[in-house]
């Protein structure tokens, strides 16, 4: 019986500590979070992969597509 509550009290402590890790992480799950287009269409003209003229013509075609 008191094997029982050895594997209880040890559950216990360890969802506490897993609880504990994940609210420091801010409860993200590991799977990293997608851009949406226009961030990716941002972030390609900021690194300089698309002239000003391209990117205008990007993004008028992704808010006329939304």
């Amino acid at each position: 019986m008191h094997f029982g509550w050895w594997i209880i009290w040890i559950l216990v402590i360890v969802g506490v500590v897993w609880a504990i890790s994940r609210a420091q992480q801010g409860g993200t799950s590991s799977r990293p979070q997608r851009e949406t287009p226009m961030e990716a269409l941002k972030r390609r003209y900021a690194e300089g992969e698309l002239s000003t003229e391209e990117y205008e013509e990007r993004k008028e075609r992704l808010q006329r597509d939304q």
